[in-house]
């Protein structure tokens, strides 16, 4: 693979995708798109991007973006925003939404499912939301992920990586060497394909938006168009929560942090939002 061909890969990746590669990820191209480039029969990566170039083949364009894209994931990830959900957003919610006794979640980049699933999880324990529906849009850019997700099947490896031994016990039944989440959980979640960097107005409005671990992958242009985005899809009184390594500072002026809530975020009115003076660029304005 050439200089000139991977930079035509990581062109190709951030339009497809946001995916943003740095100079010294060749090695990982090579290592996910070899076994892609195999399946379909071509010689080696050179050809893999000359195909590519070609712009027909939209199964093999598919797949090499969910090869590279990463679909890392685990039960009850990074406990820090299931415990924000539980001790500050469910009772803003019960105060706010007791009229309607229901909460409209979105995960994006939900890959195998974990997140949502252990968010349908929290509720089902949590007796202050007996009566009331919880409502879990799921999605994700890899339908072949998306898939294994909706299937709600799990091997000994991912239900033990954060996932407590009750839990397990009481929601996982165990098939062979394989645990399969109980229908009842698998039902509160709805799966769609989305790509980030489409339009997802037609999703509707969130009171929570979880995007986790997705903003570290994109260039500063997209994580700001995206955070935008998000911002316009959530209620006024909504939150947005992102990952450990992520920030909406000098990305967004749409959203303030939560005192004491790492990674928590209340949307901002656009009207709250402070114009930047003549020859100065706003907080989170690209040049």
């Amino acid at each position: 693979m050439t200089p000139q061909e991977y930079d035509y890969l990581r062109d190709f990746l951030r339009g497809q995708s946001g995916l943003d590669l740095s100079d010294d990820k060749r090695y990982l191209v090579e290592a996910r798109l070899g076994p892609v480039a195999r399946r379909a029969g071509i010689a080696d990566l050179s050809a893999l991007i000359g195909a590519l170039k070609l712009g027909g083949d939209m199964k093999l364009r598919t797949s090499v973006v969910e090869a590279m894209t990463t679909n890392e994931s685990s039960f009850f990830r990074d406990r820090t925003p299931f415990d924000h959900f539980k001790d500050v957003i469910v009772p803003h919610m019960l105060q706010k939404r007791a009229t309607k006794r229901g909460i409209k979640v979105w995960c994006a980049a939900a890959s195998t499912g974990q997140e949502p699933y252990s968010l349908a999880i929290s509720s089902r324990e949590d007796s202050r939301l007996n009566a009331w529906h919880l409502d879990i849009l799921a999605t994700d850019i890899a339908e072949t992920v998306m898939d294994r997700g909706k299937a709600g099947i799990y091997s000994q490896f991912e239900v033990q990586r954060g996932l407590p031994i009750q839990l397990l016990v009481k929601y996982f039944t165990q098939q062979g060497d394989m645990w399969e989440l109980d229908p009842s959980i698998r039902r509160m979640v709805r799966w769609q394909k989305q790509n980030l960097l489409a339009n997802f107005t037609a999703l509707g409005r969130f009171d929570v938006v979880f995007c986790r671990n997705v903003l570290i992958y994109f260039d500063r242009p997209t994580k700001t168009e995206v955070l935008s985005r998000i911002a316009d899809a959530l209620e006024p009184d909504g939150y947005l929560i992102l990952g450990a390594a992520e920030t909406v500072v000098g990305l967004s002026d749409r959203f303030e942090a939560q005192p004491n809530c790492r990674g928590l975020y209340r949307p901002l009115p656009k009207s709250a939002v402070v114009p930047a003076m003549p020859g100065l660029r706003a907080v989170g304005q690209v040049a």
